[in-house]
């Protein structure tokens, strides 16, 4: 069967289509459940009109078998379509869990301002609806107009009756969708603001607490936080407004109903059995529609995390897991590359056009602010906002494979990021740990002794974010994690800005170790001691290449254009004490 093009917008809408067959079968379910929901009406009917009046035993034990019965499938039927949409709502988070978490993880990479921490958070909101009462109104309400025939039948008036209590909740149904949609959106996007603004701020306790500091911001958090109560307050209000006059027309009709039925027993036009079935079966055709209006939040919520989750997954689609590639050598070419950032007017980088042959090792070098820590990222392929070509082998390095580029590379940021667990699995990239390439990777980074004189050795946990270590000891563990296994191309941001002199005489060894496996390796840092094992240079200067090249070439060119030294000051010699 072909998927019909609008099916095709993104993965979420395609992934829903694929469950079609078990909406189907709850469609089925459904039908089942809401015919022989009639059942309590009928045997009212047959009671009142038939039992009461012929006083017959057998006939109301045979009728009320029948009707347990009945109402036994009813409610196997019901426990049915409830099981088989539990299944299906694990289903579909078992088949978008990881796509969800690779496009969270795009999405926050690319600092394209995007909730991606809300992401799960919306795909569980969804398949809450898909399993809860909300997705049984939608079901059941196809069935409110075969209830309504029915109501015909018994008299016309009855009928008319339901219509209009069922555009009366329509109506309102409308009404709650027109003017409570903003005020939902508004209360939720101020909570995620308050909390988003809370949770950053907490990550930086320490700082806050030693400078005083926390009186101060939770000042700015109390403004948004009010602002969340009150968005909150004026949307919870609107929806019981919404609600009290839903209860209302509900009770309003169910009064009404009974005493139209009366007034038609009265003149004679129906039996008293006929209205109470009436009565109960007007009820059960309004109560989809009155579920919908009780549901409607939770809809509006589930329709807006569905519209951002569908979002994501257009702008970060999956990646082709069939693309594969062979190791790569480590040639990099830059040609023409930008790299820019959001509220930033001009470029941090700016027409970057640089080829590094594999095996080889290059210092960049320049002031703060002049664009090394950006060109680390753009060569890594993890800055968003770049314009022209960053190869790798001669190809874009954003057309690899990250899960299968990853093992090739070594990327040590001036941040260092460790993650909970222990000081193996840190190393090891919190993969397969390998005991020899874990070990060798802490001898090249100077690490092995140290890691040997905690008390589990490398099963020692680091804590959060490696707050157990002290920052030379996070330096040289994220070393170790950036020349674990057989990299080809590593870029290292301020290596040496937490090591001692042994650290440091340390790293540039395990540098030249590299640089003799035939890694390309590049050396970002403000100390001139990285120079001595380079063999290109690279100078930035506010974002643009001033000299790079050869390193003994470049030292010359600098030499030769640094402007003459002034001549040294003449030392006078102290006068002479004048005789008296």
């Amino acid at each position: 069967m072909k998927t019909p093009a609008f099916f095709k917008r993104s993965a979420l809408t395609s992934t829903l289509w694929g469950f079609r067959r078990e909406f189907l079968i709850v469609g089925a379910f459904s039908m089942i459940a809401n015919v022989l929901l009639l059942t309590p009406t009928l045997y009212m009917l047959q009671i009142y009109d038939r039992v009461l009046s012929s006083q017959s035993e057998l006939t109301l034990i045979s009728m009320s078998l029948l009707t347990l019965f009945l109402l036994a499938v009813m409610g196997f039927a019901e426990w049915l379509r409830s099981r088989l949409l539990i299944s299906t709502g694990v289903r579909l988070d078992e088949q978008l869990s990881t796509q969800v978490f690779n496009a969270s993880f795009e999405a926050n990479l690319s600092q394209s301002g995007a909730n991606a921490s809300r992401a799960f958070g919306d795909l569980i909101q969804i398949r809450q609806f898909l399993t809860g009462n909300g997705i049984f109104a939608f079901f059941d309400a196809p069935w409110t107009p075969i209830y309504m025939v029915v109501l015909f039948m018994l008299h016309p008036w009855l009928g008319v009756l339901g219509i209009v209590f069922a555009f009366i909740q329509a109506l309102l149904a409308w009404f709650g969708h027109r003017h409570t949609l903003a005020p939902a959106e508004a209360a939720n996007k101020a909570a995620a603001d308050a909390t988003s603004f809370l949770q950053g701020k907490l990550r930086n306790a320490e700082v806050l607490e030693s400078m005083g500091m926390v009186q101060n911001l939770k000042a700015r958090w109390s403004e948004r936080h009010q602002t969340h109560l009150d968005k909150s307050s004026d949307s919870a209000q609107l929806s019981q407004r919404i609600m009290a006059w839903s209860k209302f027309i509900r009770y309003s009709q169910q009064s009404l109903a009974l005493g139209a039925g009366a007034l038609l027993v009265v003149d004679g036009q129906m039996t008293t059995g006929g209205m109470i079935a009436a009565n109960v079966l007007m009820s059960r055709a309004l109560a989809p529609i009155d579920m919908l209006v009780g549901s409607w939040r939770q809809f509006l919520g589930m329709r807006s995390a569905f519209a951002r989750l569908e979002k994501l997954l257009a702008d970060y689609p999956e990646r082709d897991p069939a693309l594969k590639r062979v190791a790569p050598f480590g040639q990099v070419t830059l040609r023409g590359v930008f790299a820019s950032a959001t509220g930033r007017a001009d470029p941090i980088l700016k027409d970057i056009n640089m080829s590094v042959p594999a095996g080889s090792i290059t210092a960049v070098l320049g002031p703060s602010g002049s664009g090394k820590s950006t060109l680390a990222r753009v060569l890594m392929g993890i800055w968003p906002e770049t314009a022209g070509e960053v190869l790798l082998d001669g190809l874009p390095i954003n057309g690899w494979n990250r899960i299968e580029l990853g093992p090739y590379l070594g990327y040590l940021p001036q941040d260092i990021e460790l993650f909970e667990g222990s000081i193996a699995e840190n190393i090891a990239r919190f993969g397969q740990i390998s005991p020899p390439l874990v070990i060798e990777a802490a001898q090249e980074a100077g690490l092995h002794d140290m890691i040997l004189r905690f008390p589990k050795g490398y099963d020692t946990p680091i804590g959060e974010a490696g707050n157990l270590l002290s920052g030379g000891q996070r330096q040289r563990i994220g070393l170790a994690r950036a020349l674990y296994g057989e990299p080809k191309l590593i870029v290292l941001d301020e290596p040496n800005a937490n090591l001692d002199d042994a650290g440091e005489a340390a790293l540039f060894k395990a540098v030249q170790r590299l640089k003799a496996k035939g890694v390309t390796v590049f050396l970002i840092t403000h100390r001139p001691a990285a120079v001595a094992v380079a063999d290109n240079l690279l100078i930035l200067r506010d974002g643009h290449i001033v000299a790079s090249g050869p390193r003994d070439a470049v030292i010359a060119s600098l030499q030769l254009t640094r402007p003459a030294a002034p001549p040294a000051p003449v030392a006078l010699a102290p006068l002479a004490p004048v005789a008296a």
